[in-house]
């Protein structure tokens, strides 16, 4: 008993429930003390500021980097050469990708130019342009500005005759993808026979993807238009209408396409440049215009360019030159002025190299003043640009 009396003092006592603690007694709202309203804290003036300074940081930190990174030249990569070992096994060394610096073997990372403007590439033309001529265009113009020749532009406009001097404001015009013409297929033509007539390829003709030619069975129906790249054609020569005027035989310039007058004279000896501005108004030398138009404004001074007899001084149409003077230079060659507005000298007048002949217009076939000028040898046209500069 008394070892049982022991474990259970050792055992903690049961306790007895808590009496019920006491109730807080509500108390009248009417007694309650009364309370202050909390006030909103002013926000701290130190903490704006720093806000603002960190922000400032971030945005110069990140211009900073992109920068600094903008400025960068790119990083030219050089791939280890494989080595004997790897060449024998079939297989070549791969390098990582990673930071690492010269004689590593490792590929360094490679920076990009930052570029706003994105470069879209210009889509190939297969289908001709229309364009309008306005004021002040001419034919070596609107070809620089499609980057064709001026006598494709001639090869496919029929308005044009063949001839430069024809263009007008307002009127439309044809322009190609490429150098070359269009044409008409027949009945019996072939691709052989258009190419030679046309001085092309077979090939250009069925591959150009404008044709719309079946590769695997080349055929084009009567009737249909086609594009010859490359094409060309003869172009009426009209500088062959204006005859050269010699000042008699075997004493200027003869040729088929010469006619004598006047006798002998004094004998040319260099050539100079017919006008005040050295620059050209539009038409350059080339087929079609055998001759070169110079930058003039009405009423400009024209001047002989070389010593010779004025063969021709002539008013009118004169087949699209105007008023126009010639002068056989006793050498072999024959200068033309074209256009002009008043011609101050006479047939068979001698003249000296420099001289004033007349003001430059626009008379003729001719839109706007210029000067057309042409240098002639034995009747045949040559590209003055070889003579005068």
């Amino acid at each position: 008993m008394n070892l049982l009396e022991k474990i259970k003092s050792l055992l903690p006592a049961k306790k007895k429930p808590a009496e019920a603690e006491e109730q807080p007694q509500p108390v009248s709202a009417v007694n309650e003390p009364g309370t202050t309203p909390r006030k909103e804290k002013k926000t701290d003036r130190f903490t704006l500021i720093s806000w603002a300074v960190t922000v400032v940081l971030v945005f110069g930190l990140l211009g900073g980097t992109l920068y600094y990174k903008s400025t960068l030249p790119p990083t030219v990569v050089t791939l280890p050469a494989a080595t004997e070992e790897a060449s024998a096994g079939g297989t070549s060394p791969v390098p990582q990708a990673g930071s690492g610096g010269e004689g590593t073997g490792l590929l360094p990372s490679i920076f990009r130019k930052l570029q706003v403007k994105t470069n879209i590439p210009e889509r190939p033309r297969y289908e001709p342009e229309l364009y309008r001529v306005v004021r002040g265009d001419s034919m070596y113009r609107i070809a620089e500005l499609f980057k064709i020749k001026s006598e494709t532009i001639l090869y496919v406009n029929d308005q044009l005759d063949d001839n430069p001097h024809s263009l007008r404001p307002g009127m439309e015009l044809q322009i190609p993808p490429e150098d070359g013409l269009y044409y008409e297929w027949k009945e019996g033509d072939t691709f052989e026979v258009i190419a030679k007539k046309f001085f092309a390829e077979p090939d250009d003709i069925i591959d150009f993807p404008g044709n719309q030619i079946d590769l695997t069975d080349p055929e084009v129906k009567p009737g249909e238009t086609v594009f010859i790249p490359g094409g060309s054609r003869e172009l009426r020569n009209w500088a062959a209408d204006l005859q050269t005027a010699a000042r008699g035989v075997n004493t200027g310039t003869g040729g088929a396409n010469a006619s004598n007058v006047c006798g002998g004279g004094p004998v040319g000896t260099g050539f100079g440049w017919p006008a005040d501005d050295h620059t050209l108004s539009g038409n350059a030398y080339g087929p079609g215009h055998l001759g070169i138009d110079i930058s003039a404004p009405e009423g400009s001074n024209v001047y002989a360019a070389g010593t010779g007899v004025v063969t021709m001084a002539a008013g009118g149409w004169n087949y699209g030159y105007g008023n126009v003077v010639q002068i056989d230079h006793g050498n072999n060659y024959v200068t033309v002025y074209a256009h002009l507005s008043t011609i101050l000298v006479s047939q068979c007048q001698t003249v000296g190299q420099g001289s004033v002949i007349g003001l430059s217009g626009n008379t003729g076939n001719s839109f706007g003043a210029h000067l057309h000028f042409e240098i002639r040898v034995g009747g045949s046209n040559i590209n003055p640009y070889d003579i005068v500069q």
